[in-house]
């Protein structure tokens, strides 16, 4: 009696998991994938626990009108009230595809279209409802019925909750996310299908892109209880050794990870010509002990100063310029930053980054230098540290045949050297990134004018 008891009982919680999972599948809405623009088939939500079907008392919205998350589009007629229909994103209401207040409309049934951009809107104007019609969900196969048997209990053994809430899927594999919410996944390169979704039914919004951050893939320890599997080994048997990383270097990579994935990089080049630099050294009791690394980052401070916008970061609904200058001078050890830079002289800042005190080595700058010439390396393109939007690039110092001004002789020897601007194209365009370089060249070439 006891067994039959437990099958009666499984299958009823049987039961009311499909009638769940058909409810889910009716109120969750579709990404269109069509000739049309990219958009969002709504369909009737459920806004109560008993609710199968509505009607649309009223629409507070026209075709055509944007609106932003929190806003009321509708207001909607329950088996018990008036309800509102807010948004959960941001958007534009492309087609109202139920437009009387009194016909009843199930749960999940398409009732209007969102749009990202109201340039689309005009492509709506002739949109069927049949067009809109929602996919079948996926039939669900009836659990075959339980034998009876005398077998002995075993314990259950638990499934241990996801740690977070998954992406929500339609019934056809797609994912049910906001027009606004794909379009940022798209531009911040982020695979949509990886975002936990905090809206209704697991409905991905804006904010769920904008706030994810891709997680850290730790290997799980070996089981004692499992021999560890034998690494083929690589052509001629190499020995090898592992070697374990901190948490600190394990962030930082994950951070640096995510700017290159997620920052468009672009990058600008030009040769600096440096024997105007080596001659005021040599001809200057002033400057003579004072090392070309600090006047090259004299020289990228005053240019901070002629380009501010370089000396800004992005904060995804607007631009930070920073009023000081926080030059962040980057070593294989460390990163000394120079606070309040366009105050400082050219042997201060030499002071500063021979000997570093606390402040310079736990701070964090607006924008940074590597000088990579002490390693011989011509140039680089290093990625944009995060915070900022730009970074600078110093290749090694050489002697190069060039162009001679003089009218006996066509060519000349000079100390050249190459620096490399990665930006950040959402924030320091070409022209003003154009611009910067050139003002850094104009210092470093003519190093008199940064100290006057």
């Amino acid at each position: 009696a006891a067994l039959l008891t437990k099958t009666s009982l499984k299958k009823h919680a049987y039961r009311t998991t499909i009638k769940l999972a058909e409810n889910y599948l009716k109120q969750c809405s579709f990404r269109g994938f069509s000739a049309l623009p990219s958009h969002e088939v709504v369909g009737m939500p459920s806004l109560s626990p008993t609710m199968d079907a509505g009607t649309i008392a009223k629409w507070n919205l026209t075709e055509g009108e944007s609106f932003g998350a929190g806003d009321v589009i509708a207001e909607i007629q329950t088996d018990k009230a008036t309800v509102d229909f807010e948004a959960q994103d941001d958007a534009v209401l492309a087609k109202i595809l139920v437009s009387d207040p009194t016909k009843e409309v199930a749960v999940g049934e398409p009732i209007a279209i969102f749009v990202e951009d109201e340039a689309d809107v005009a492509a709506f104007q002739d949109y069927q409802i049949d067009d809109a019609a929602t996919p079948a969900p996926a039939a669900i196969e009836p659990e075959p019925e339980p034998v009876a048997s005398p077998v002995a209990s075993t314990p259950a053994v638990a499934t241990p909750a996801p740690s977070s809430p998954v992406a929500s899927i339609s019934s056809d594999g797609r994912i049910v996310a906001s027009p606004l919410a794909h379009k940022l996944a798209k531009e911040m390169g982020i695979a949509i299908h990886s975002v936990p979704g905090t809206g209704p039914n697991g409905r991905i919004i804006a904010d769920d892109v904008r706030e994810f951050v891709p997680p850290i893939v730790v290997a799980a320890p070996e089981s004692a209880a499992e021999p560890a599997a034998v690494a083929p080994m690589m052509s001629g048997d190499l020995d090898f050794a592992d070697y374990a990383l901190s948490a600190d270097q394990v962030q930082k990579a994950a951070a640096l990870t995510a700017q290159k994935q997620h920052v468009p990089h672009y990058y600008l080049t030009v040769d600096l010509d440096l024997q105007p630099i080596l001659n005021l050294r040599s001809s200057s009791k002033t400057f003579g002990d004072v090392s070309v690394n600090a006047m090259l980052l004299k020289a990228s401070i005053c240019a901070l100063k002629d380009c501010p916008v370089v000396n800004s970061r992005w904060m995804d609904s607007f631009v930070r310029m920073y009023n000081e200058v926080a030059l962040e001078y980057v070593l294989p050890e460390q990163s000394i930053v120079i606070n309040s830079a366009a105050g400082k002289g050219i042997t201060e800042i030499d002071s500063i980054i021979a000997e570093p005190d606390e402040a310079a080595t736990s701070s964090i700058g607006t924008f940074s230098v590597v000088n990579l010439g002490m390693y011989g390396v011509k140039a680089a393109a290093p990625i944009i540290r995060p915070g900022q939007s730009a970074i600078l690039a110093l290749g090694a110092a050489e002697n190069r045949l060039v162009p001679s001004t003089a009218e006996d002789e066509l060519y000349t020897t000079a100390v050249m050297a190459t620096a490399t601007l990665s930006c950040d194209h959402r924030v320091v365009d070409g022209a003003v990134g154009a611009q910067w370089l050139a003002a850094f060249k104009g210092y470093v070439e003519d190093p008199m004018s940064m100290l006057l």
